[in-house]
């Protein structure tokens, strides 16, 4: 076996195998051409279609297309009529975004720790955190995980709460046998380019209510009372009025253009992280790490991310040493996440205290994503193989 390259020794590859690499097909390119040659590439008839499909996918009501997950979650929640003074709950394991579009209402997040498996919001936390200003919370399905929607709406029906579902990883994912996204009044979704449906940036709010519905989509564009496609339309020049202040949230024709072909591949896509996924467990399972959780039979998991958590006691370095040594055999790694509740901006503006949420500091100090795409090609996956079998190896007690 070669020495790891930090110590000398050849990297498993020559060349840089990107984390969250995109499945970019011909489909999606002709369609990018056909938006630039059509002279039409803001918010128009491909956003439109793009909404219509993802709505039939998802079996809910309305779909509405914005420029990114954190608006679908601003705009979710300030349809949800979230105002200073709020209280919002969500998980301490997630990206800062889901924080950020809480803050940005003026209400204040309020974090409950995750469970150890899952890596989801820890149901049984999350009565302990509602006080008199509680107003919504907002569960994150982490890596394609679904939450236990089930106990979750029954303490948001208890105390009169909404459920905003953070479904940034989770596209595919069902709990129960029912989509994720469609438990809670708004399910809000992300397609960025390390998504498993990509716009490049982009994102969807979906709900049964046609009044938010109508509501988000205006407060997407300007406020404005119809958006440009319908001013433009054939049927004739139609003012517009500006009738709340609203923000530039709308996704373009542009992006929609890769999303509508990414979608009609969604299921082969997840079938082809299924497989990876499985390639990973049966290689990796001997060394000093813990492999995810792939639930049981009443979830769909969404493959989204595949984390593994370093068994840090059996190794000689630390997770950020592993991970530089994955990184110099040209192996993209990602991390997901450092909890919330280590970020310095979080802990001095609300008093946090990380060892208040142990089960997502002992993640967060552990964590590892290894690359999952459908565009990874077996020499890929191989060669991710090789190098966290070479590096832990290595450093093994």
């Amino acid at each position: 076996m070669d020495i790891p390259t930090i110590k000398g020794g050849f990297p498993v590859r020559d060349d840089m195998l990107i984390f969250g690499k995109p499945d970019i097909r011909d489909a999606e390119i002709q369609e990018v051409l056909s938006t630039l040659k059509s002279g039409w590439i803001g918010t128009g008839p491909k956003v439109a279609h793009f909404e219509e499909i993802f709505r039939d996918y998802k079996g809910t009501k309305h779909a509405v297309a914005v420029n990114s997950g954190s608006a679908a979650l601003h705009l979710a929640l300030l349809v949800s009529a979230i105002k200073p003074g709020d209280e919002v709950i969500t998980s301490s394991m997630t990206f800062c975004a889901t924080l950020n579009a809480i803050i940005h209402t003026g209400a204040t997040p309020v974090i409950v720790d995750c469970d150890r498996i899952t890596m989801n919001i820890d149901p049984g936390e999350i009565k302990k955190k509602i006080t008199m200003r509680t107003r919504v919370i907002i569960p994150v399905h982490f890596a394609g995980y679904p939450c236990k929607m089930d106990i979750i709406n029954n303490i948001a029906d208890e105390y009169g709460l909404k459920v905003i579902e953070d479904c940034a990883h989770a596209i595919e994912s069902e709990y129960q046998g029912k989509r994720v996204g469609t438990f809670g009044q708004f399910g809000c979704f992300s397609f960025y380019v390390t998504k498993n449906v990509i716009t490049g940036e982009g994102g969807m709010v979906i709900t049964n209510s046609r009044e938010h519905a109508d509501l988000i989509k205006s407060l997407a564009l300007h406020g404005m009372s119809k958006d440009a496609w319908k001013r433009f339309s054939d049927e004739g020049y139609k003012h517009y009025s500006i009738v709340r202040p609203g923000f530039k949230y709308n996704m373009m024709d542009l992006q929609a253009a890769l999303g509508i072909h990414q979608l009609k591949r969604v299921e082969c896509s997840w079938e082809r992280r299924k497989e990876i996924w499985k390639q990973y467990n049966d290689s990796l399972g001997t060394l000093p790490l813990r492999l995810p959780s792939e639930g049981n039979q009443s979830i769909k998991h969404g493959y989204h991310l595949y984390t593994v958590l370093l068994d840090v006691e059996r190794l000689t370095v630390n997770r950020d040493y592993i991970l530089d040594a994955l990184t110099k055999e040209n192996i993209g790694v990602g991390v997901h996440y450092l909890p919330v509740s280590s970020h310095k901006y979080y802990q001095n503006k609300y008093g946090w205290n990380e060892d208040d949420y142990p089960n997502s500091k002992w993640i967060g100090e552990r964590t590892l994503s290894l690359p999952l795409s459908s565009g990874l090609t077996d020499k890929d996956v191989n060669d991710v193989i090789r190098a966290v079998k070479k590096i832990l190896t290595y450093f093994a007690n």
